[in-house]
């Protein structure tokens, strides 16, 4: 509902907002002005039941990068954006026949060379960060069969332990010999 719309809705339909309701008060339409007192006693009463937040917060969709690789990202926009600016005015110049025509696609091509480094190093800085912080461990069937293997063989080399205790307490029986 727009402004001449709300100026000419009827008293008896359903009350807005308290601004709303001023609104409709005011001559003219304009939003009357608060006095000192009024302001001071609206800022230490309680918010109004209908009382309706102008914005409310939802949960990211996905999760905020990290730092570093945020700002590897930011630099990797920097450089794309001086590169299409310079190939741009490059490409301008060549069309005017300017003798600037040559640094800027030399300088454009550096450009271009930067940008891509950019772009690689956000990739990079993601990888690596992923590497240092971001993996979930979650073992793979290779790894749980690996780590079958070593408590079996851990479990075979304590009971030849306790065997071997075993012997050495009933002083040496069962040995063939005493060497």
């Amino acid at each position: 509902m727009g402004t001449a719309e709300r100026r000419d809705a009827p008293e008896h339909d359903v009350a807005g907002s308290p601004a709303e309701q001023r609104f409709r008060e005011a001559p003219g339409g304009a939003i009357p002005s608060q006095g000192r007192e009024a302001r001071s006693a609206a800022s230490g009463a309680q918010r109004p039941a209908h009382y309706r937040p102008l914005w409310v917060e939802e949960p990211a969709r996905r999760r905020r990068l990290p730092d570093p690789v945020r700002t590897a990202a930011v630099r990797a926009v920097l450089f794309i954006a001086v590169a299409l600016i310079q190939a741009m005015v490059a490409f301008l110049c060549a069309m005017a026949e300017s003798w600037l025509a040559f640094p800027m696609v030399m300088g454009s091509v550096a450009g271009t060379v930067v940008a891509t480094w950019g772009a690689l190093d956000v990739w990079v800085t993601r990888q690596v960060w992923n590497q240092r912080y971001g993996v979930v461990s979650a073992p793979s069937s290779t790894a749980r069969q690996r780590r079958r293997e070593r408590r079996a063989a851990r479990r075979l080399e304590r009971a030849a332990g306790r065997e071997r205790e075993r012997i050495r307490r009933r002083g040496g029986a069962g040995q063939l010999s005493h060497s």
